[in-house]
């Protein structure tokens, strides 16, 4: 009898330490969450996607180069503006649709999470894929796809790929790298239609729920020589560099920021930038996200 007690009370005190240790194991095996806050970085996108049936409107607002008191540092300026939507089918995958001022381009998005990091570290890196489709509607007599006799209607259409790759190294500290892939149907003579490109990205806690946060993009290919007034030169695009305020809160993400390209639209932006950091060719932009 006093064997059988003594095997119930070691049995009593032996269960819970097992049941403990793995449900402890459990947890730590839980997804990282909030890597970042909102699915764009600045105008990179991020591995983060909306909640299941989560709807979100965005709001990308860019002002003109910053000049001086008469054009009130860009304010009084063109500006560009994006608004979008985008949609959680899945926890994993996103569908969204925008359309952006300049160049009068509508898009459309899709996202989906391959790999989650975890807080055991089994997974140390969020890996995402995200593509995009965007149609160019300017008039085409204006001449903005070449000639007009030669002009067919999938000239308006651009494509663009990307792996992200992030990790959240601390409760401050987010990074990602993301290599694109991107195409254009048709291009000004001395671009070319495929091209590819890297992207960095990050996030620096501060305090509460502000955060510093940057991106970087270099366009990988290089563009081909055209002939100016009998001597050859390149139309290399210009790196994309940004530094900026991000504030979150559950239901919005407010972020401003000064960036040197304007495009919002991310095939346009590497190829097309011509503006050069290092002769302070900046501007300032604000971006929106309000989920609902």
């Amino acid at each position: 009898m006093k064997k059988i007690l003594f095997t119930l009370l070691m049995l009593a005190f032996i269960a819970p330490a097992f049941c403990q240790e793995e449900e402890q194991t459990q947890n730590e095996d839980k997804p990282v969450k909030n890597t970042f806050e909102a699915v764009t970085l600045i105008d990179n996108q991020t591995v983060i996607t909306p909640f299941k049936g989560a709807l979100e409107l965005q709001i990308q607002h860019r002002f003109s180069l910053i000049e001086n008191i008469h054009n009130l540092y860009g304010i009084f300026g063109s500006a560009n503006t994006r608004l979008g939507l985008n949609y959680g089918i899945t926890d994993k995958i996103m569908v969204g649709i925008g359309t952006t001022r300049t160049n009068q381009l509508v898009d459309i998005t899709w996202k989906y999470k391959i790999l989650q990091q975890t807080k055991s570290n089994s997974m140390p890196i969020t890996l995402t894929y995200f593509g995009n489709l965007s149609a160019n509607l300017r008039d085409s007599s204006s001449g903005a796809f070449g000639p007009t006799n030669r002009f067919k209607e999938m000239h308006r259409f651009s494509y663009l790929h990307q792996l992200i790759i992030a990790r959240k190294f601390s409760d401050k500290f987010s990074f990602q790298l993301a290599p694109t892939f991107f195409y254009f149907n048709s291009v000004p003579t001395g671009y070319k239609n495929m091209n590819l490109s890297i992207s960095a990205g990050g996030r620096y806690k501060v305090f509460g729920s502000h955060s510093v946060i940057f991106e970087y993009d270099q366009l990988i290919t290089k563009q081909d020589s055209v002939q100016v007034n009998g001597s050859y030169t390149t139309k290399q695009p210009l790196p994309n560099v940004t530094l900026g305020w991000e504030i979150g809160t559950a239901t919005h993400c407010f972020q401003v920021f000064v960036a040197n390209f304007d495009r919002i639209n991310g095939q346009y932006d590497l190829l097309y930038n011509t503006n050069d950091f290092k002769k302070r060719k900046y501007l300032f932009g604000f971006n929106i996200t309000v989920r609902f």
